[in-house]
């Protein structure tokens, strides 16, 4: 059950550099201790191809429900600074990351502006965000996209392929 006056966030997380499961659940950490942000449910963890660019290393992908009291620019906010914490640098677009946040769905809000579009825009064509979502939350998903998500299916069957899941004592503990 959610607290009054916070909204429930979805964030898609991703690594493909370095220890990949230290690195998502020391962002799972850091999330889970910000204030006015709280990890509420995790997804398993999935091991998935490079979307975009192909010549980089496998990602460990998963789905994180986060309570949230931020607004969705403060929440990207928060993503950002977990990224630049963690060493992340934009060098390549879609390219290798040591760690990669992304607001995937803010509840049913429909938001746009130069760098933050909810929901994600290319959720459904991404297996390692849309796999692990329907893991956690079948029903998440804002008007509109409904139907959308009934006919989805995966784009690259096999190439998401859930591995393991972190307990809750190690993101939240």
């Amino acid at each position: 059950m959610r607290d009054a006056g916070k909204s429930l966030v979805y964030l898609g997380l991703g690594s493909n550099l370095g220890d990949r499961a230290h690195n998502l659940l020391a962002a799972l950490r850091m999330l889970d201790g910000m204030e006015g942000l709280a990890v509420r449910e995790v997804s398993s963890v999935y091991e998935t191809e490079p979307w975009g660019v192909e010549d980089q290393p496998r990602f460990l992908n998963l789905v994180a429900a986060v309570e949230s009291e931020r607004g969705p620019r403060a929440v990207l906010e928060a993503c950002r600074e977990v990224e630049e914490a963690l060493g992340r640098v934009r060098k390549r677009r879609w390219g290798p990351r040591v760690i990669d946040v992304d607001v995937l769905l803010y509840e049913d809000q429909v938001w746009e502006d130069d760098d933050l579009v909810i929901p994600h825009p290319l959720m459904l064509e991404r297996d390692f965000v849309m796999v692990p979502l329907l893991e956690l939350a079948p029903r998440a998903l804002p008007p509109g996209m409904a139907k959308a998500i009934e006919r989805w299916r995966p784009v690259q069957p096999g190439h998401t392929v859930k591995v393991f899941r972190f307990s809750e004592e190690e993101w939240h503990g």
